[in-house]
This record gives structure tokens, sequence and C-alpha cells, in this order.
């Protein structure tokens, strides 16, 4: 039985494309990029033309505005602090309850020692940000400004652009986390409101273990690694050089599948879904049914618990997940669906479907066919849906 994985949203598979182009580098172009003689010179230009096809994928204006990092973490990181260290006079920080962990746990840190005092803004039922809120919260104060592009686990979209520009009529710094946008929604920096950008190379069919963080030309940069002169004294350590060349043809495979993940994809998932909601009864699908990421479905299933869902499912060669990688074994329900006042009936139950441009219609008819009965069964064993059913049926007559 084919293994169908519809879990892209925690990792990718590489592209065999970006393999291709990584071996070479491992073994015949060896050299360190920062040396002068022609070994370094010839990695230096590899780094160079993988740096312009990140510039492409981001509508860049320059393409030293790209930073090299480890991934998503690092760049969040590096954004945030980077801000507080070059405004010392702005001691506040502005993101929203629903970011990824590796913003929340640095906010929170930052704000239990005493650092920074950070404004978490609440979203909507269907996880749209609380403007006005959002509104109340700039001030002189804030350094930086650091909202997700698009959700992890439900994929609704913010509007990045427009709080971008909010923020700046406030001096302060705009940093958006598009680490799940990247490749699957078109994106122009170049006449953006938008400071830093980050990325993770896993997330579009890249290597792990490394990423990028864009900062727009002119703004005040302070290096979270310090070290040598690489990436122009923003970030020390020798440059990883296989994984950077791997993610400038990600970068570059990515911008070409735009359209499908547009397209062909949103097709995959709006069919699931569909088919989900006629044939799985007590079920919703959370998100912004509007702006959403192409490839993202989170449903959430009453009265049954996600983990036993992923269970069978992955019983049945579906590979899904309940929502972050990085929260993945948590026996706490999710904050963004929490931060959404997702219903307690519903609560537990969510399990997020991402799909990529390696799917196919056959995936979605596995699922189609497996998911109904795997959740019928696990209902049956819930004292929970016995009760919930007979109210639904007493109502059902009361009505009748």
């Amino acid at each position: 039985m084919k293994a169908i994985y519809l879990d892209n949203n925690a990792t990718t598979r590489v592209d065999p494309a970006v393999v291709e182009a990584m071996l070479p580098f491992f073994t015949e172009h060896f050299g360190n990029a920062s040396s002068a003689h022609s070994f370094g010179a010839e990695v230096g230009t590899a780094v160079k033309a993988a740096r312009q096809q990140l510039q492409q994928l981001l509508g860049a204006a320059h393409d030293h505005e790209i930073i090299y990092t480890s991934g998503g973490t690092e760049s969040d990181n590096a954004a945030i602090l980077s801000a507080l260290e070059a405004a010392p006079d702005r001691r506040e920080i502005v993101t929203s309850k629903v970011e990824h962990p590796a913003i929340l746990s640095l906010c929170e840190h930052l704000e239990k020692t005493g650092r920074a005092k950070v404004h978490f803004i609440g979203v909507d039922k269907v996880g749209q940000l609380d403007i006005e809120a959002y509104r109340a919260a700039l001030s002189e104060k804030v350094a930086i400004v650091s909202l997700m592009w698009a959700n992890n686990e439900t994929g609704t979209i913010f509007p990045i652009e427009g709080l971008a520009e909010l923020a700046k009529e406030h001096g302060a710094l705009f940093h958006t986390d598009a680490v799940q946008a990247a490749g699957k929604t078109p994106i122009s920096l170049k006449d953006s409101a938008i400071d830093m950008l980050s990325l993770s190379g896993h997330k579009l069919h890249g290597p792990k273990g490394i990423g990028a963080l864009y900062v727009k030309k002119g703004v005040r940069f302070k290096p979270l690694i310090r070290g040598g002169h690489q990436e122009r004294a923003r970030r020390g350590g020798t440059e990883n050089v296989p994984a950077i060349i791997g993610l400038g043809k990600a970068a570059e495979l990515a911008l070409g599948h735009i359209a499908d993940e547009q397209g062909r994809v949103r097709e995959l998932r709006d069919r699931l879904e569909k088919a989900v909601l006629q044939r799985v009864p007590n079920c919703i699908v959370n998100g912004d049914r509007h702006d959403r990421l192409p490839n993202t479905s989170n449903i959430a299933f009453e009265y049954v618990e996600s983990e036993a869902i992923l269970l069978h499912l992955d019983r049945n060669g579906v590979a899904a997940s309940s929502g972050s990688a990085c929260t993945s074994g948590s026996m706490e329900p999710s904050h963004v669906l929490k931060a959404m006042e997702i219903p307690e009936a519903a609560l537990h139950g969510a399990v997020r479907f991402s799909f990529s441009r390696d799917n196919v219609a056959e995936d979605v008819d596995r699922v189609i066919e497996a998911l109904p009965g795997i959740v019928e069964k696990l209902r049956e064993m819930s004292p929970f849906w016995a009760d919930a059913e007979k109210k639904i049926n007493d109502s059902k007559t009361v009505f009748a």
C-alpha cells in the first residue's frame, strides 16, 4: 500500500533536483566561500547565485538583503533581538497569540526576564487578527511588530502588507514569519513596508538546517551570532554551502510551482474538505475559508481525540498531524485553536492535512475512504459522543 504523506507543513520531501544541485558541493566544489583562492571563489560565486534565486522568490530589491541562517527559529530570534538592541529606547513588542513557538517562546522569555513588554494580540473565530487591538497596542514604545504571514496550523493568512504599514506609522520595525507562506503564495517585498522576513528551507522542498532572514536595505541590524565576516558580518560562521545551494534551487523550483499550489493543490484540499464535511457529522473546518494557504486544511472532529484519529490514519498508510511539529507530544490543546475559541467538544479533535505539489487525487481518495469509518468507530467508544448524539436526536424530534 502506497504511503500517503499529508504533513507538509511539518516538513517536505527534498526535491531530487535540489539534492542533485547540492551533491557537487560536498566533494568537487569544497572550498571555503570566504577564501580568496580559486577554490573559494567558485564556491562564493555559487553562493551568490543561490542568494539571487532566493531574492527572486521573495521579490526583494537586492540579493544582499538575504542573510543565511540555520532555519526559521534562528531567523525569528535574530529579527526580534536585533530590533531590541538597535532601538534601546523602545522596549515593547507586538505579536499575536497564534504565532509559532519560535516567536512565542522568545517573547514570553523576554517578558519574564523584564527585557521587554509584549502585547499578545488575539484573533477572531477564523483566526484573523483583532485589528482594533493591534492598533491600540502600537505606539512610539514599540521596537518591533512580529506577525506570521500564514498560520502553520490553520493556514489563515494575515493581511501582512497592511499590518506592516500601520506599524511604520509609529516608527516600529515590522517582521513576518513567512515560513509557511514562502513558495505557496506570491511574495513581493520590493515595495512593501516589511523590514524583515523569515523562511526555512525544509518547508519548500529544500534541506533541513538552512533558512534565511530578509533584512531590508537601510534597516539597522545587530547580529545574533557573532564571529567572522560572513554574511557581511551579520551572521558569523562558515557558510553551510551545500545547504545554501539547495535552498537556492528549492526557491527557484518553488517560484515555478506557485501557480500549481494556487490551482491544483488548492483543488485537492477543497475536495478533501467537501467530502469529509458531507460524510462525517459534527466536524468543522478551522481557519479563514477565504484567506488561507492553498495547501492547508485543519478539520476538528467533535467528541474524539485527534491522536487516536492520527494513529488509525497511520495504520491506513496516511500521515497527517494535529498541528505544529514543534509541539508534538504535548497533551495540551493547540494554542492556536484555543485563541480562536474553538468549542471544547472539538478542541482536542483537530487534524491538520497539509498538501504539497507531490500529492495527487488518489491521495485524497485514500483519506476519504478511511477517515469516516475511523471517526465513527472512535465515537462509538466515546461516552461523550453517546450523550451528544442523544441530544442531537432529541433536538431533531422537537423540531420535526
